[in-house]
């Protein structure tokens, strides 16, 4: 059994035959989506290379019978609302019966919010929040287009699931869609084509594989499903923690990026199981000043010892994945509680510190406490509901500004001895 033989067979579990991963994947796109329509309205990517991407999925769609109706641009980083609009109105222009969307997870993401307005029209903020678009479409007995996502990052696994996340540009706020309707009909990745991620894309998008996996696990503790989750979001964890480092010094060994790739799959898997909380709650707020996934990995260490009591089992589990990594030396069997969670944060911090990320929100440019209070401001968003009850030990909006707060100056400062851990 090879390293990755578990990572394949939980992913092809989850997708079945609607899921074109690895070697040779972009050539299954036609045959992906040609029973889906044949007619395609076609996504696509501008960043230097993008073309060998676009010209292997034209081709395989065109000898499946598919033809190209029209080619849209894709969208800015985290998806901005303008952007969203603008793509929009450039698919309701197009004669299409299928979405091919090309891209990261801003331009999937984009695609899934564009179909939703192409179809049903009213404003995005009608969206936001958990099943807005099912019951949407129930009330006005409409269908939306099948969407075809072909990914090309390891990173939000948008390709895979039921999320869209949009972007506010003039208040820096990221909300999001929740919604099984949204979630793309067929997928592709062809895990080579990551090659030419810079190092700091790189680091981003598996540390937001990371994160999906570390909040799901936390959260799914002591509820139905624990189980299957833990060897979901375990083996992510376990792929980005061993290979992270090699991805980033050697961009074409074919071994780091495949592992990086069906790690961030899973963690697209695990974020179907169960839903994230703290890091990406705060990230949200965060937008203007970083990348998601930084933002991510420079919060869930402060969050896991808010957590620790709670989730001692995962912290286990994860904590030995970084031991094996050479990340902690600690005789994690003797600790227990907010001692356990304080040593595999001190872990995690280690590796963010390897691959040049932050520790500490106050390394990063243009940070201000302005962002701290809008975070919190944000949290206790209905429309963000979610991310509050997905908590290990769910907060209400009148716990935010305590508890979420200490952990938020934590952050800022590098100091975890601020962080009240729950009980």
């Amino acid at each position: 059994m090879n390293d990755f033989t578990q990572a394949q067979e939980l992913l092809r579990q989850f997708k079945g035959d609607a899921y074109a991963f690895g070697d040779g994947a972009l050539a299954h796109t036609g045959a992906l989506t040609a029973p889906l329509g044949k007619r395609a309205g076609l996504i696509r990517p501008s960043h230097p290379g993008s073309d060998v991407i676009v010209d292997a999925v034209v081709a395989s769609l065109e000898g499946s019978g598919v033809a190209i109706v029209g080619v849209l641009r894709g969208v800015r980083p985290n998806a901005p609302r303008e952007d969203l609009f603008r793509l929009s109105g450039e698919l309701q222009a197009l004669d299409l019966d299928v979405i091919v969307a090309i891209g990261g997870g801003s331009t999937i993401d984009a695609a899934k919010a564009a179909e939703v307005l192409r179809t049903l029209g009213g404003t995005i903020d009608d969206c936001f929040g958990t099943g807005e678009v099912t019951a949407a479409l129930a009330a006005t007995g409409k269908t939306l287009t099948p969407l075809v996502a072909v990914q090309t990052a390891a990173s939000s696994g948008a390709h895979l699931t039921k999320y869209s996340n949009i972007t506010d540009l003039t208040t820096g706020q990221k909300k999001l869609i929740v919604d099984d309707a949204i979630v793309p009909a067929a997928a592709v990745f062809q895990y080579d084509v990551t090659y030419t991620m810079p190092a700091s894309l790189t680091a981003d998008g598996a540390l937001d594989g990371h994160s999906h996996a570390l909040e799901v696990l936390y959260g799914a503790v002591g509820k139905p499903g624990y189980a299957r989750i833990k060897t979901v979001a375990t083996e992510a964890i376990r792929l980005i923690v061993q290979n992270l480092e090699t991805a980033i010094r050697e961009p074409t060994n074919a071994r780091a990026r495949t592992a990086l790739g069906l790690a961030t799959d899973l963690g697209g898997y695990a974020i179907m199981l169960g839903g994230t909380n703290g890091g990406h709650l705060t990230s949200f707020s965060l937008v203007d000043v970083l990348t998601h996934g930084r933002a991510c990995a420079i919060l869930n260490p402060y969050y896991t010892v808010f957590f620790a009591p709670a989730v001692e089992d995962p912290l286990r589990t994860v904590g030995e994945i970084y031991k094996k990594a050479g990340l902690t030396d600690a005789n994690l069997d003797r600790l227990a509680g907010r001692d356990l969670g304080l040593a595999v944060a001190e872990a995690m911090l280690n590796l963010s510190r390897r691959v040049g990320v932050p520790t500490t929100l106050s390394e990063v440019e243009g940070f201000t406490d302005a962002h701290i209070t809008r975070a919190l401001a944000a949290a206790k968003n209905p429309q963000l509901k979610m991310k509050l009850e997905n908590m290990p030990v769910p907060l209400t909006a009148d716990m935010v500004d305590e508890s979420m707060g200490a952990v938020l100056q934590a952050a800022k400062t590098g100091d975890l001895s601020l962080v009240k851990s729950v009980h």
